[in-house]
């Protein structure tokens, strides 16, 4: 059910106003795309957390000055979504950096100097989706794989 700054759910109460505003509009794009509300929430608030962390003054500025997400919002809907929920995790370098990416997924979610930033966010994200994480080494061969489907 799709969330707006009056109506969210319980667990995104305590967070600052802006990351919790951020966490709805993206809680809502995701559950727009199918994904169940309990796969929504973390995803949302670890992402605005995310975002607010690394936004410029003038961003969140920007942002705060925005209209507030409503239940109605139209989100573009992404047709991958489904399979990219799904998805095994992978942590594997191409030059220069480490990449966090859905098997499937056209681009990388994360660019990380090191590896272990890179498994770091990796093991977040395939523990929010329940899914598998593969960690390949610098030469591409399979290093190690979790499965965090029964978590």
């Amino acid at each position: 059910m799709p969330w707006n700054m009056n109506d969210y759910p319980a667990s995104m109460k305590n967070l600052d106003p802006l990351i919790r505003k951020k966490a709805i509009d993206i809680g809502n794009a995701l559950l727009h795309d199918g994904y169940p509300d309990e796969r929504a929430i973390p995803i949302a608030i670890s992402q605005a957390e995310k975002w607010f962390n690394e936004a410029s003054a003038e961003e969140k500025k920007d942002f705060r000055k925005a209209v507030a997400p409503q239940k109605n919002d139209l989100h573009t809907q992404n047709k991958n979504a489904g399979k990219l929920l799904a998805a095994t995790v992978k942590v594997q370098y191409e030059e220069p950096n480490w990449q966090v990416i859905s098997e499937g997924a056209s681009q990388a979610s994360n660019l990380c100097a090191t590896k272990e930033e890179a498994v770091a966010r990796a093991k977040e994200i395939a523990k929010n989706k329940a899914v598998s994480l593969k960690i390949y080494k610098q030469d591409g061969h399979l290093q190690e794989t979790y499965d965090y489907s029964k978590n």
